[in-house]
């Protein structure tokens, strides 16, 4: 039981860590120790199970699938979505230095603990790392862009979502910020599917999920095979990956350039397009009254609390590489 409940700690880990743009369910996966399961597990869905249901019966074949892992990893992330949709988008509103700073002390952890267990660092192995961490962080500096609002766009974003997810230090939220697709997908059908029921919204949510189950059942495969033939050079480019991302989860960040929504002739709100990483001396903020930026200004950098939730989300990770290793 202990460890079921454990199971479904990490499953709400993860499901809080997908709703932050710039944060992947992966990376929490991997530094609890479950990552190399899941994957093996995902790719375990196959057709003969259903010949193991059918000739041997439930109960074997929840074990085939290993069932009890699903259920609480599963049902965890379930519950964790939900609370990061109603808690941590309301955190990075009001304390967003705070929480972009727990986040970075987490993903520094994170490039420690995947970094050291590769044995040796050959040439292919650094080679992967700079390669890696130039594309993660060329993807944290892309400007996103507005996807259309079709199903089979819907069925897309949801399949690469879902293979970011299973790459740590690749957010799959993050890539749905790019394709323009996070806000219809989160907030107008995700949240509102929770909040007030109704049947367009629950089919764009269907259709999404239709594309992350291709892209979990496919991806997983690939993941699972690099693994087991090429384990260093995989281990290599996830540390990678880790690396670029630290970008995206610096704290203190200036808005670069700006998207400004019209109702007719109104302007009715302000975007965020792109944004650069600064020093907390050189942080300010835009002031903007209704959806009319007037100027920036001087803002409070939060230092010594950044600092507090940087060791504090660096020493979480330690913890929860200890409680692995104890697990195991």
């Amino acid at each position: 039981m202990k460890k079921n409940i454990f199971l479904a700690l990490k499953g709400v880990a993860m499901g809080m860590a997908e709703v932050v743009p710039g944060v992947s369910g992966g990376t929490i996966a991997f530094i609890t120790g479950i990552y190399e399961e899941l994957l093996n597990t995902i790719k375990g869905f196959t057709p003969d199970k259903l010949n193991v249901l059918k000739h041997e019966g439930f109960a074997s074949f929840w074990k085939a699938i290993n069932g009890q892992f699903i259920l609480y990893l599963f049902g965890g992330m379930a519950l964790g979505l939900v609370l990061g949709v109603f808690t941590i988008a309301k955190l990075l509103e009001r304390y967003p230095i705070l929480v972009w700073s727990f986040f970075f002390g987490l993903i520094v952890a994170s490039v420690w603990h995947v970094g050291k267990q590769i044995k040796k660092w050959r040439a292919l192995e650094i080679v992967l790392l700079l390669f890696s961490a130039a594309l993660s962080y060329y993807i944290t500096i892309a400007a996103p862009s507005e996807g259309p609002q079709e199903l089979w766009f819907v069925f897309i974003a949801g399949f690469i979502a879902i293979c970011a997810l299973m790459l740590p230090g690749v957010s799959g939220s993050f890539l749905l910020l790019l394709m323009g697709m996070y806000q219809y997908i989160v907030t107008d059908n995700v949240k509102a599917l929770l909040s007030d029921f109704n049947m367009d919204s629950l089919l764009v949510v269907a259709v999404f999920a239709l594309g992350c189950l291709a892209g979990v059942l496919s991806f997983s495969r690939v993941l699972s095979w690099t693994f087991k033939n090429f384990e260093a050079p995989t281990l290599s480019v996830l540390t990678g990956f880790l690396l670029g991302s630290l970008n995206k989860v610096w704290p203190w960040k200036h808005v670069e350039t700006i998207f400004v929504k019209h109702l007719g002739e109104v302007k009715e709100s302000v975007v965020v397009i792109t944004e650069k990483s600064v020093l907390p001396g050189n942080y300010d903020v835009y002031v903007k009254e209704g959806a009319n930026i007037i100027g920036y200004e001087s803002a409070n950098t939060y230092l010594i609390g950044a600092i507090v939730m940087m060791l504090i989300g660096f020493g979480l990770l330690v913890a929860m590489d200890k409680l692995s290793n104890s697990e195991n």
